[in-house]
């Protein structure tokens, strides 16, 4: 082959490899004038989410556009880039995104508990017991066939449910092993915390709870609040931007602001009075520092971020 002959050839890879940058698309920009943010279902189901989304884009002039999931499937959409913030509820998940490089600037807002609330017969009688204590009775109950125990689970790999499975842990079951498709006891909803307390409600049957959802939805309900107590039932909600060094194209500067906003101490006042003339209580009770730094939170929950220009 003489060299001349090399030139169509070079030129024909010349034009395949335009094409193929043609082909592939740019990372689409961030719009700075949209918040994109994934929540978890209790702080959605209760209304709050509403007000905030209300009263940030009142106050930034922002379309906040919100998608209402598991604290789990909330971090994975973060993970593919479809958010730019998450407001979620479970410690370790949090953690195991932070550590992977996905999430930045965390910082708690709020915090609330966990009940386990069940028919007021309650026929695994755990009333007042601690939440371990509860869990290990439901189970004994339940795979014994004690007529009238059930035990309802989100089963959605949010918050509320990773928090289950650490009290199933604690009281010396493996959840995958002892506990899911352990017999008709045990039901898994795969849905969030309002439709998981109706279909307790409707079989009669136990489940865990945020307080907030469960006082959001207790006209609807017969199910009491059984077991109220417990370190087991801590329950704190935070912020946490979405990395643009991992994922480009998120909105980090609004997400900034938000996380600034939400963690100033006028929307604080804000959540602290949610729901008290309605329940008679704050469904959310707000953290401040130096609170927060110390156990049982030990979080961040002020020193403002800066966001990027």
């Amino acid at each position: 082959m003489t060299p001349r002959s090399w030139v169509p050839l070079v030129g024909i890879m010349v034009v395949l490899l335009a094409a193929s940058v043609v082909a592939v698309p740019a990372q689409e920009a961030a719009n700075p004038d949209v918040l994109r943010i994934a929540t978890t279902t209790s702080l959605y189901d209760t209304g709050l989410l509403d007000e905030l989304e209300m009263m940030y884009e009142n106050t930034s002039g922002v379309d906040v556009q919100i998608t209402a999931q598991g604290t789990g499937q909330s971090l994975d959409t973060a993970r593919r880039g479809d958010v730019d913030l998450v407001l979620v509820h479970s410690p370790s998940l949090e953690q195991e995104f932070i550590d992977e490089g996905y999430g930045i600037n965390e910082r708690c807002f709020a915090y609330n508990n966990f009940l386990i609330v069940g028919p007021e017969s309650d026929p695994a009688g755990i009333a007042n017991m601690t939440p371990v204590e509860a869990f290990k009775a439901i189970y004994i109950a339940g795979t014994n066939n004690t007529e009238g125990v059930a035990f309802v689970s989100r089963g959605d790999d949010s918050g509320t449910h990773n928090r289950e499975q650490q009290i199933w842990k604690a009281a010396g079951y493996n959840y995958t092993e002892d506990i899911q498709d352990s017999g008709p006891w045990y039901l898994e909803t795969g849905s969030g915390m309002g439709e998981t307390l109706t279909v307790a409600n409707q079989k009669d049957a136990y489940t865990l709870s945020d307080i907030g959802t469960y006082l959001a939805f207790k006209d609807q309900l017969a199910l009491v609040e059984l077991v109220t107590e417990g370190d087991d039932l801590l329950n704190r909600y935070s912020a946490i931007s979405v990395n643009p060094e991992q994922v480009p194209g998120v909105n980090i500067n609004e997400a900034t602001n938000f996380t600034n906003w939400i963690t100033s101490n006028e929307t604080k006042e804000f959540i602290g009075n949610f729901g008290v003339e309605e329940y008679g209580q704050p469904l959310f009770v707000p953290l401040y520092a130096p609170e927060c730094t110390q156990p049982p939170f030990n979080c961040t929950c002020a020193e403002p971020v800066n966001a990027t220009a």
